[in-house]
């Protein structure tokens, strides 16, 4: 995953952040408020490492997998769908009620 997914959904990401850096409170979280390098600096300190080996730590981090609460976010489901109107044949709207289909129960 990219950081901007990170940042644009930052609380999301604590319970993530908490899993990998246990000792990581939600309040220095909640302070930092998807700021990078401020993230950078703050695993550094709670682990002892350099920056550098902390900034190396947490882009393996982010090659994880997102957090079911951003994969579930309204924002990231309506830009699927959005995205979905492609494969749709012309005339048909990408945000009608799928029941026919039976998933729309």
């Amino acid at each position: 995953m990219k950081w901007q997914h990170v940042a644009e959904n930052w609380p999301a990401f604590y319970e993530a952040i908490i899993d990998r850096w246990p000792e990581a409170e939600e309040e220095a979280l909640e302070e930092i408020d998807g700021d990078q390098a401020a993230f950078v600096r703050y695993v550094a300190e709670l682990t002892g490492q350099s920056r550098a080996d902390a900034r190396e730590e947490i882009l393996e981090w982010l090659a994880g997998e997102l957090p079911s609460d951003v994969v579930m976010d309204p924002r990231h489901d309506n830009h699927s769908i959005r995205l979905s109107g492609k494969f749709l044949p012309e005339g048909e709207d990408e945000y009608d009620d799928d029941s026919r289909y039976g998933d729309g129960e």
